[in-house]
């Protein structure tokens, strides 16, 4: 594997690592209704796990509501139960064929436990980035060792690599900092 491959295939990771992150972050409350923030609720219909947002249409009438409503009128209560079961503080109520999640305000102390939540997934992100540079490097040693690429194109990668890691801790940390201070935002 040429130093070059390593490289594109280092930072092909980063990225993956940086969209995890940002998809993540999505699914943290903060003081207005999103989707995001329930779509990815594991729901027990037809005898498997399915993704709310395969089972439904997710709205935001308002600023503090979501309205999610059934594609199959008898998965509601099914439904009704995951977004209880999912821990977000959040109150769904069947309304016929609908269901309405209202969102309440966020006390001082839930809006920093969301921070240290988004703070350990940025960390837990940040340590997945290491990784990929650990790997890209052990993969470029073992590239010297087999004669594919030079010393001097090794020092080179390096680097690279290293300045490729510097650069996607930076997004994560600036992408930490905006969710924070949207938590934080009353």
């Amino acid at each position: 594997m040429s130093s070059d491959e390593i490289l594109m295939e280092a930072e092909e990771k980063m990225i993956k690592t940086e969209q995890v992150v940002v998809n993540e972050f999505a699914g943290v409350r903060t003081g207005k209704a999103s989707a995001s923030l329930i779509e990815n609720i594991l729901v027990e219909v037809y005898g498997s796990q399915m993704r709310l947002r395969e089972l439904a249409g997710i709205t935001t009438p308002e600023p503090r509501m979501l309205v999610v409503q059934p594609w199959d009128i008898t998965g509601i209560q099914s439904i009704e139960k995951a977004i209880q079961k999912a821990n977000l503080g959040l109150s769904p109520v069947v309304q016929g064929k609908i269901i309405r999640v209202s969102f309440p305000d966020l006390s001082t102390e839930r809006r920093q436990e969301f921070v240290k939540i988004t703070k350990k997934m940025a960390e837990d992100s940040r340590v997945a980035v290491r990784h990929v540079r650990r790997d890209a490097m052990e993969l470029l040693k073992k590239a010297v060792k087999a004669h594919e690429t030079s010393e001097e194109d090794q020092e080179k990668t390096e680097k690279e690599i290293q300045k490729l890691t510097d650069q996607y801790i930076g997004k994560i940390d600036a992408h930490l900092a905006h969710k924070e201070k949207e938590i934080l935002t009353v």
